[in-house]
């Protein structure tokens, strides 16, 4: 729960602090309809920076190792991190689009390890530098003036390019998201300006269960052992510029 109260808060200041910057940008210029034919072309291109934050959410088998213990993991955390896409927009309709925008997300998750049944600690931090290739469907509202509402959805493979080295937990390289998420077109005088929020879940399990790199410390396969599945999760906050 405590988590989740941090997500709602971390994205509502985020979206507020977005919307109320390309607010004040669209309100200089009130009056006038900066951009008034952009829509009208059938491609867009662009480039988008943001920050994000990455969770993984464990089930646990109940595994009791020879000597008694019961191992949870958990993340308490966000680490924020950040990321980099190209984007190319495909006009469908009036109100359609897709939109394609491969890029790069760094990021990190700190991970809690504890025995229930004596209170033995374990920490990892999982470094990781996904290769994304999202693929949206955009609907977007009625322009009114300089402002334009949107909602996306879609899929997102994801292929994790870090260095992986041997430690309690292994994450496997690919992982599949759904994507659902909500922003708005901001119309400036020489760009549109898109803050965009979006939530990502992974579809697959990404723990690498057969550990051949710990044949010389068994006593670390515990943790692996403890666990049925973790899924990731992601909050991304997005700024386009087309």
């Amino acid at each position: 729960m405590n988590r989740l109260r941090y997500i709602i808060l971390c994205v509502i200041a985020v979206v507020a602090v977005a919307f109320s910057a390309g607010a004040g940008a669209q309100r200089l210029n009130d009056k006038l309809m900066n951009r008034p034919y952009a829509d009208l072309r059938k491609w867009h291109l662009g480039f988008s920076v943001g920050v994000h934050t990455q969770d993984l959410k464990f089930t646990h088998n109940g595994f009791v190792t020879e000597d008694g213990q019961t191992w949870f993991m958990d993340q308490p955390g966000f680490s924020p991190g950040f990321c980099v896409n190209g984007l190319i927009d495909f006009r469908l309709s009036t109100y359609f689009s897709v939109r394609f925008t491969p890029g790069m997300y760094f990021g990190n998750r700190d991970i809690k390890m504890i025995d229930t049944t004596n209170g033995t600690k374990e920490s990892q931090n999982i470094k990781s530098a996904y290769v994304v290739m999202p693929i949206d469907l955009k609907f977007a509202a009625q322009r009114f003036r300089n402002v334009r509402p949107y909602m996306v959805g879609g899929v997102m493979p994801a292929f994790d390019v870090s260095k992986k080295r041997s430690d309690f937990l292994k994450l496997k390289t690919t992982d599949f998201y759904l994507s659902v998420g909500f922003g708005c077109d901001f119309y400036l005088p020489y760009f549109k300006l898109n803050p965009e929020i979006k939530f990502c879940f992974g579809l697959t399990d990404v723990i690498q269960h057969k550990r051949p790199d710990l044949a010389d410390e068994p006593d670390r396969l515990k943790i692996t052992q403890s666990l049925s599945k973790a899924t990731s999760q992601m909050v991304v906050l997005t700024f386009y510029f087309e």
